[in-house]
């Protein structure tokens, strides 16, 4: 984690310095994102809240979004994440909200995407969506790839 302290850091000083706010939804990262974003000092100026949507229940009891809002979007994809940004950052009324689902691996999951499989997405000021594939089945590796490449992305955004 130490690794993404530093992306944290850079975000944090923006974000405090916009006097904006940032929530977070995230899956197959287990929360490394909020978590970086809360290794921060003072992060409480700018971090609203996260929620780790996992299932398909934490997507309906966390993020209020039914299934019905799921017709022809699967987890895992763009979309997804784009939805899961907007919903997270309408959640919270932050000014930002970041999204992140994936397959994390060893194995792909039961959409047929790949382990090392990641979609995030920022909802704010400025949209923006990525889509990463690392082509690797280490969990761990990904998910601190997933998390940096999210966090990076968000910093891309505020530095805009």
């Amino acid at each position: 984690m130490k690794d993404l302290i530093p992306i944290a850091e850079q975000i944090a000083a923006k974000l405090i310095e916009r006097r904006q706010t940032i929530s977070v939804a995230e899956s197959s990262t287990a929360g490394l994102i909020s978590a970086a974003l809360l290794a921060v000092p003072g992060a409480s100026a700018y971090f609203l809240g996260g929620a780790v949507v996992y299932t398909r229940e934490a997507r309906r009891l966390l993020m209020d979004i039914p299934d019905g809002a799921m017709k022809g979007i699967r987890s895992a994809s763009e979309p997804y994440a784009q939805l899961l940004a907007r919903q997270i950052r309408q959640r919270f009324s932050s000014d930002w909200g970041l999204s992140e689902t994936g397959a994390a691996g060893p194995a792909g999951n039961r959409y047929g995407d790949a382990a090392g499989h990641s979609c995030m997405a920022i909802a704010g000021p400025e949209q923006s969506v990525r889509t990463l594939e690392t082509g690797s089945a280490d969990r761990l590796a990904n998910m601190h790839v997933f998390a940096a490449t999210a966090l990076n992305l968000l910093l891309e955004n505020l530095s805009r």
